[in-house]
C-alpha cells in the first residue's frame, strides 16, 4: 500500500546535516526533502532489547529527530548476544540509559527521550501520545495487544516484529488504514503455551534482519516512499534464507479498530495481564488462587527432604535446553506441554506434595493451574522460578 508521508518537512538542512546525511540526499525518493521530514519525525521504540536495538541504531543513523526509547528493564549479561546496542560495560544499567548514550555516539544531532517505565493501560496513551509512529519490539503478549490498542486510539500506525529461534515476522498495523494486530491475532494464546525468546532462544543474527526491516518501514512511513507492509506480513525463515508474503486484512468485527470498537478512548485500555490469562491476574483468577513458595521456602524444604523430614516433589518444567544451563537440584523433569494433553498426571504422585517451577514463574503457574484443575491436593508453585532461586540461593549458578 503506497500512503502519503506520514511527517511534514522540517527546515531547511544545514551543512554538518547535509554533510552527514548525504548518501540519503543522493537517493531521489528521499533526497533534501524525505531527510528534512526524518529529521521532523517522533517515533517511540517499544523494546530497547533485541528487536529494538537494530532498529534504534539505524533510525539514529537515519536522522531521525527524536527517538523515544520505552524499556523498564536493566541490561543483563545474557542480552549482549543479541542486543547490540549495548555493550558489556552497561551490565546493570538501565537499557534506556545504555541505548541513549550509543545512540548519541552513532547521531548527536538526535535527541533520544528516555521512558524506564513498563507500559501498561494507566501509562500507554500518555507515554506514546506526540509520537509519529510507534516502533514495536516487545516480546510478550500482553504489551503486544496493549501497544497495538493504544496505538489504534491514538491514530499511528505500528510497525511490528516478532522473533523466536530462526524464524522472524514483520508488518505494519495501522487501524484505519489497514489490519492491527488484534484483526490477525483476536486472542492470546493460553498463557505459558508459546515460549520466549528467554525460554526457546532466538538466533542473534535474526533480530538484526526483522529490526532493519521494521527500521525500513519506518522510514518509508515517514517519507511516504515505497509500498508500506500494511496489510501485508513478511515471514522469514533465517535457515532455509526465505521470505514469503501473507496478506492481512482488516477484520470488520475487530474490538479495537472495527466498525463497532467495544475499546475507545471513552471506555479506556483494559488489563492486558488478565486478557492473556496471565496466572494472579484479575478477578479470573481470584476464585482459585495459586498457591506458591518463595526460594527460600523452597530450598528449606529440600534441606527437609535430604534430611527425611519432607517427602515434597519437585518438578521443572521447562524444556531441555533451558536445564542444560541451569536446574535446581533433585528436580525431576516433566515438560509444560504434558499438563495440556494430560499426560503430566500420569507422571506425578497425588498423594504427596508437589511443587513446579519454570524460569520465572509464568509457565510454572498455568501448569499448576491445571494440576489444581485436575485434583491435586497439595501442589504449589515457585515464585519467580528459577531466577529467583539464583537470586536468593544460590548466586554462583548462571542465568538466562
Amino acid at each position: 500500500m503506497s500512503l502519503p508521508p506520514l511527517v511534514e518537512p522540517g527546515p531547511p538542512l544545514d551543512r554538518d546535516q547535509v554533510a552527514r546525511y548525504a548518501r540519503h540526499l543522493l537517493i531521489p525518493d528521499v533526497g533534501e526533502l524525505g531527510q528534512r521530514r526524518l529529521a521532523n519525525a517522533r517515533v517511540a521504540v517499544v523494546g530497547a532489547g533485541g528487536l529494538g536495538s537494530p532498529a534504534l541504531l539505524y533510525l539514529a543513523a537515519a536522522g531521525v529527530g527524536v527517538i523515544g526509547v520505552i524499556d523498564p528493564d536493566v541490561v543483563e549479561a545474557s542480552n549482549l548476544q543479541r542486543q547490540v546496542v549495548h555493550g558489556v560495560s552497561d551490565v546493570g544499567r538501565l537499557k534506556v540509559d545504555s541505548a541513549r548514550a550509543t545512540l548519541a555516539e552513532v547521531n548527536p544531532l538526535v535527541e533520544v527521550v528516555t521512558h524506564p517505565v513498563r507500559l501498561d493501560s494507566s501509562n500507554a496513551l500518555d507515554v506514546l501520545a506526540g509520537y509519529d509512529l510507534v516502533v514495536d519490539g516487545t516480546d510478550n503478549f500482553a504489551t503486544r495487544y496493549l501497544v497495538n490498542d493504544a496505538c489504534v486510539l491514538l491514530g499511528v500506525p505500528c510497525v511490528w516484529g516478532s522473533i523466536y529461534r530462526f524464524d522472524g515476522q514483520t508488518t505494519v498495523f495501522w487501524g484505519g488504514h489497514g489490519p492491527c494486530y488484534r484483526c490477525l491475532f483476536p486472542v492470546p494464546p493460553p498463557a505459558g503455551s508459546v515460549p520466549s525468546c528467554a525460554e526457546g532462544g532466538v538466533l542473534g543474527l535474526l533480530c538484526a534482519a526483522i529490526g532493519a526491516a521494521q527500521g525500513t518501514e519506518a522510514v518509508k512511513l515517514i517519507t511516504g516512499i515505497g509500498t508500506s507492509l500494511v496489510g501485508r506480513l513478511l515471514v522469514h525463515d533465517a535457515l532455509r534464507a526465505t521470505w514469503r508474503e501473507l496478506t492481512v486484512r482488516p477484520d470488520p468485527a475487530c474490538v479495537v479498530c472495527g466498525r463497532s470498537p467495544s475499546i475507545t478512548r471513552d471506555t479506556g485500555l483494559i488489563d492486558y495481564e488478565e486478557f492473556c490469562g496471565l496466572p494472579g491476574a484479575g478477578a479470573a483468577q481470584e476464585s482459585q488462587p495459586l498457591a506458591s513458595v518463595t526460594a527460600k521456602e523452597l530450598a528449606d524444604l529440600l534441606d527437609a527432604r535430604e534430611r527425611g523430614e519432607a517427602d515434597v516433589v519437585l518438578v521443572d518444567v521447562r524444556e531441555p535446553g533451558e536445564r542444560a544451563i541451569v536446574s535446581i537440584p533433585g528436580a525431576v523433569a516433566v515438560r509444560r506441554a504434558a499438563f495440556d494433553d494430560g499426560s503430566a498426571f500420569e507422571q506425578l504422585p497425588f498423594d504427596r506434595p508437589v511443587v513446579l517451577h519454570c524460569r520465572s514463574g509464568v509457565r510454572s503457574g498455568t501448569a499448576l493451574a491445571l494440576l489444581q484443575a485436575a485434583g491435586h491436593p497439595d501442589a504449589r508453585h515457585l515464585e519467580g522460578g528459577v531466577l529467583a532461586w539464583v537470586e536468593q540461593v544460590d548466586p554462583s549458578l548462571p542465568t538466562y
